[in-house]
């Protein structure tokens, strides 16, 4: 009602923006909607509608200028890379492109550092300059074409067929986004493939499983970090998973704009998490850190730390 308004000529104010904005875009209406409607996707286009006329959030404003300065969404001036400890494994030719994100090199980079360690196994390289992969923008009303096209043009250059990202985020953005000339796979997606050649080593933990809602419900990836899991330890279910799994509360720009709203759906999802296991994992950084920042701590990993400790 509030797009068909403004659809109308109604002008928004900072109740619309408030309402428009504080959707995570996580997808469960979609999912659950008799109709087959696609409400993240109408209420994207309306951001970008208000966007185009200069109407945003301070948060809006804020992000997009780190990003469009920096190249990251954190404004951060340092070097993408700096995890990466020995240079000379960024090979300019390779068959995979590990495509790290913004969440991973600058706020998690100690699982930068172990997913390219495994990837790295199957001869991945890197971007020497990767930029943001653009989703912060385009989940919040902006144009993300200059980061498209130079994050486009460093993939061709390495001659990769396939970019494997750990990011549901980039994850999303690099397979519908982005042109069709390389192929689009989550790190769950990769090491499910080629979990034979991983010889991970059983572990005595109980764990549960956080769905993503850019890798589960956008992608229907939901099969392959359960395999994975599995293969090292006792998994867990949470009440809600899959298709019905809650939102951490961190995309589509809310933790950034709302962010008392966002730790709230958090502490939400939080109260799913059944009793006596080890750790929450998940496929995302965004959900890590929301889920971290809402009261779970260290006992939130990524799928590639869980995994690391089996081969490693």
């Amino acid at each position: 009602m509030v797009i068909k308004g403004m659809s109308s000529g109604l002008q928004a104010d900072s109740n619309v923006l408030d309402s428009l904005n504080t959707c995570t875009t996580c997808g469960i209406c979609t999912e659950n909607c008799p109709a087959g409607v696609n409400p993240p996707e109408l209420i994207e286009r309306a951001r970008g509608g208000l966007v185009t006329r200069g109407i945003m959030t301070r948060s809006q404003a804020d992000q997009s200028r780190n990003i469009f300065e920096s190249g990251n969404t954190f404004g951060d001036p340092r070097d993408r890379l700096a995890w990466l400890q020995d240079r000379r494994l960024l090979k300019k030719k390779a068959e995979y492109v590990y495509f790290v994100g913004c969440m991973n090199s600058y706020r998690n980079p100690e699982t930068a550092a172990r997913t390219f360690a495994i990837l790295s196994r199957f001869g991945a390289t890197l971007l020497p300059a990767e930029q943001c992969c653009g989703s912060p923008l385009l989940r919040t009303g902006f144009d993300a074409a200059r980061f498209v096209d130079e994050n486009s043009r460093q993939i061709e250059e390495t001659e990769a067929k396939t970019v494997i990202t750990g990011c549901a985020g980039c994850y999303t953005t690099l397979k519908k986004n982005y042109a069709k000339q390389f192929e689009v796979v989550s790190v769950s997606e990769f090491l499910a493939e080629h979990i034979s050649e991983l010889a991970l080593k059983p572990l005595d933990l109980t764990v549960t499983y956080h769905d993503p809602c850019h890798l589960g419900r956008h992608n229907k990836i939901y099969e392959q970090p359960r395999l994975l899991i599995e293969a090292i330890c006792h998994l867990k279910e949470m009440k809600a998973t899959r298709k019905d799994a809650r939102c951490c509360g961190g995309g589509g720009g809310v933790r950034a704009g709302y962010r008392d709203l966002s730790l709230q759906m958090a502490r939400r999802r939080l109260q799913d998490v059944p009793e006596g296991v080890d750790y929450i994992i998940t496929s995302c950084p965004l959900c890590v850190r929301n889920l971290r920042d809402a009261g779970a701590g260290e006992k939130v990993i990524d799928l590639v730390d869980l995994v690391a400790k089996a081969v490693l």
